[in-house]
């Protein structure tokens, strides 16, 4: 048992404060618990492994504040952890001394090893069930591609969410997405259970982790190993790019989770709706940001999906993707994302605003008002209006768009979609 009192100096010399602790040879199992006055604090809780020679280097998880305790064996993990060999060395708790009161926190940190540890069972498995998903829309689209259904972000039992991967992806399939980003923070634990769950439940499971801070949170798409969230966050971008990942930054205005890293560059996506701000369809804050940020920056949307029981809707928006014709995989959703081949509606079956090349089309959006970048709006008449994207006026009687991005909202000024 290892009692350390916190205070905010401790905090502002080293936010994420390792506790090492020694693991002798052949031990099969490691268990950690955390206690604290949750009433008085926040801190949340991580794992570093030893290497070869011993030192603690080798991320083995975080559950963040979701957890208490973890344990890791060779062949089974707590959701949020690693498994594989307990190795002797050194290894370390890491705490992340998120929220302290003025005059500290005390921290106990209790640590076994031994030949067995107590891993929860995730809850039974749903039935797959069969739903048509947004694929089945049969959007118009360019030679070569389609449009699917996608919602990039959410979370399971492998961070703080409150369903496990096949419930998460049962639902997934009920609300009629084809494609699914599953992005736990800080962690890449749930990435070797995504293949065989969306084979079993017809939905492609991206890997994600959301590579989260108090100072703000981005998304890593694409399975390209663990994303150190201590480092500065330009890292965390030429990382993912030198992996052949994608990233975005997530819900840049939300409260005290608003983006606050400074930048030398900006990564390829950006979060341009996030289910909070749907709470009032009115409000214009990601539509300001957009053009401040850069209008090069790939618009999707993320329900950052907890759990049901909070009201959390999955899909709520959706990120519609042109992927290329065939089955899906990782590559051709990234791809899609990388070209900027995105629009985003507030739901798989609700009105949606698209563009092919150089022409807009808006799907079930009889009466709504189209609204380019520059303020030009117009009335839409029709379950399939098409336009001139870029262009002013009309152009071969196919009137124009004004220039882009777009977005499309109801005569009482809510948003229904937008695209580039």
């Amino acid at each position: 048992m290892i009692r350390r009192r916190f205070t905010l100096e401790d905090r502002a010399t080293a936010i994420w404060p390792l506790v090492p602790f020694e693991v002798t040879p052949h031990e099969e199992a490691v268990e950690v618990e955390l206690d604290f006055d949750r009433a008085r604090g926040v801190v949340d809780l991580g794992c570093l492994g030893a290497d070869a020679s011993g030192e603690p280097t080798l991320w083995r998880g975080w559950s963040g504040g979701a957890r208490s305790r973890f344990a890791i064996t060779r062949d089974d993990a707590t959701p949020g952890y690693l498994p594989g060999e307990v190795t002797a060395g050194t290894w370390a708790v890491v705490l992340g001394l998120h929220q302290l009161p003025s005059d500290g926190l005390e921290i106990t940190v209790t640590i076994r090893t031994g030949a067995s540890a107590r891993i929860e069972e995730e809850p039974a498995a749903p039935t797959p069930v069969e739903a048509p998903r947004g694929s089945a829309r049969g959007l118009p689209a360019a030679p070569g591609l389609r449009w699917v259904a996608g919602d990039f972000h959410a979370h399971t039992l492998h961070s703080d969410g409150a369903l496990s991967i096949r419930q998460l992806t049962h639902l997934a399939a009920q609300e009629g997405l084809d494609v699914l980003a599953v992005t736990d923070h800080n962690t890449t634990s749930h990435h070797r259970h995504l293949p065989g769950v969306g084979a079993e439940y017809g939905v492609h499971l991206l890997p994600g982790q959301e590579v989260t801070t108090s100072r703000g949170h981005s998304n890593a798409f694409g399975d390209i190993g663990w994303i150190d969230f201590r480092t500065p966050a330009d890292d965390w971008f030429s990382v993912v790019a030198a992996r052949d990942g994608v990233a975005s930054v997530n819900h840049p205005l939300s409260g005290d989770c608003s983006w606050q890293h400074p930048l030398s560059t900006h990564p390829g996506c950006l979060e341009v709706l996030h289910s909070t701000w749907l709470k009032d369809r009115t409000w214009t804050g990601p539509w300001a940001l957009w053009p401040v940020w850069g209008l090069d920056a790939v618009p999707i949307g993320g329900s950052d999906f907890h759990s049901p029981a909070r009201g959390d809707q999955l899909a709520r928006p959706t990120t519609w993707l042109a992927v290329d014709e065939g089955a899906l995989t990782n590559d051709r959703v990234l791809d899609a994302l990388r070209l900027g081949r995105t629009a985003v509606s507030i739901g798989v079956r609700a009105a949606v605003l698209l563009r092919t090349d150089d022409e807009l089309h808006a799907i079930d959006a009889d009466g709504a008002v189209l609204i380019d970048i520059d303020g030009r709006s117009r009335i839409l008449h029709g379950d399939h209006v098409r336009l001139r994207a870029d262009v002013v006026g009309s152009s071969d009687g196919v009137p124009g768009a004004g220039r882009g991005p777009y977005r499309l909202e109801t005569p009482d000024r809510e948003i229904l979609a937008l695209c580039s």
